[in-house]
């Protein structure tokens, strides 16, 4: 039986505890925050400090971190085109399971293709999907290289890498941009919980 045929037997079970009840005991929203920028933008160090301010203040969030993510559920998938949509495909049902818990998915991934962050935008109800464009030039991302990778991307030894060999697709309407080029880690996270309080989701 094919994937296309079994799929007609599929039954969307519901859940006992609703969405809003999870919210109410939590004492805040769920909502996916989407990270996306070049490699050492500083995406992940964003992550762990919003997700360090958020457990502050009592609220259940989590981060998913592409690195993480490609060694476990998404390992074997590569850096082509078609891996890369995957990836995202994956990690955005991922990021969407975390909102209808009523938890604060962050994740951080270079996600360099418009069509891939729309698409998982496009599996959460409108609000639930907040994109952040973590901008910083590329000369910059260079002189960080706090993995080392552009220097192996300019030496050959990285195919398809993003930047360099790959093209990354700014964010034509993010909800917000964070600029690590100007702006301390402190600042730009404080940009974040502003707006999260601005929408309600922190109350």
């Amino acid at each position: 039986m094919s994937a296309s045929t079994s799929e007609h037997h599929l039954v969307w079970h519901p859940h006992t505890v609703t969405r809003e009840e999870r919210e109410t005991k939590g004492g805040h929203k769920g909502c996916t925050i989407w990270l996306t920028g070049l490699s050492g933008s500083g995406k992940s160090t964003l992550a762990n400090e919003l997700d360090y301010r958020l457990w502050e203040r009592g609220a259940r969030s989590f981060v998913l971190d592409g690195d993480n993510i490609r060694m476990g559920l998404n390992k074997g998938l590569g850096f082509s085109p078609e891996d890369r949509k995957e990836n995202i495909r994956r990690i955005g049902e991922v990021a969407k399971l975390f909102t209808g818990a009523g938890i604060i998915a962050i994740t951080a991934f270079i996600s360099p293709y418009r069509e891939d962050r729309d698409q998982a935008r496009s599996v959460q109800d409108p609000g639930d999907f907040i994109e952040v464009y973590v901008s910083c030039s590329l000369e910059e991302c260079e002189v960080r290289d706090p993995k080392g990778l552009y220097k192996k991307a300019r030496a050959g030894q990285i195919p398809e890498f993003t930047g360099i060999s790959a093209p990354y697709e700014e964010p034509v309407n993010p909800e917000l941009v964070v600029d690590t080029d100007g702006h301390s880690v402190t600042e730009c996270v404080d940009r974040i919980l502003a707006y999260l309080e601005e929408k309600g989701i922190l109350r």
